[in-house]
């Protein structure tokens, strides 16, 4: 039993059959609009973001399931913080606020992808994600939260 496995980066709740998916989808002999529709209703929550989709295909059965990634943690903070591009023309510029319970939401989703299962640890990531883009974590640098972080000042929040 053969499974042909495609990787994509879609628009959430936007995806089009494009050069890059409809041969590929044709070759197999699936519904293209069907496929499309699928991956669009999966996406839709992280609608403006790029989303990593994995189409898995029984080439046999021609069924086929949809796994829908989750998007960077750079383009969850911004939106997040509701910037559409962190766009600085200095190092030290600021583009963005978020809370620390924005950190802690997206730490909390991304997880599984930055390979930890300890709280404390995604949030530090992500705070640095955050100083890199530009973004200010209650109105303070990230570097200070994260030096808080290891002094124990957020526990309670972190459980």
């Amino acid at each position: 039993m053969g499974k042909e496995v495609i990787e994509l980066l879609v628009e959430g709740g936007n995806a089009k059959p494009g050069p890059n998916v409809g041969p590929k989808l044709s070759q197999l002999k699936l519904n293209i609009g069907e496929v499309i529709n699928k991956i669009n209703e999966a996406t839709k929550e992280f609608k403006g973001l790029q989303v990593p989709v994995k189409i898995i295909v029984d080439t046999e059965t021609k069924k086929y399931e949809i796994e829908v990634g989750l998007p960077p943690t750079s383009s969850l903070l911004k939106k997040e913080a509701n910037i559409e591009i962190a766009k600085r023309t200095k190092s030290d510029e600021i583009v963005g606020n978020v809370t620390m319970e924005q950190i802690i939401k997206v730490a909390k989703m991304k997880m599984k992808d930055l390979n930890t299962n300890d709280l404390k640890s995604a949030v530090k990531m992500v705070l640095g994600t955050a100083l890199s883009l530009g973004l200010t974590v209650n109105n303070r640098n990230p570097k200070e939260l994260i030096k808080e972080i290891d002094q124990g000042l957020y526990d309670n929040l972190l459980k």
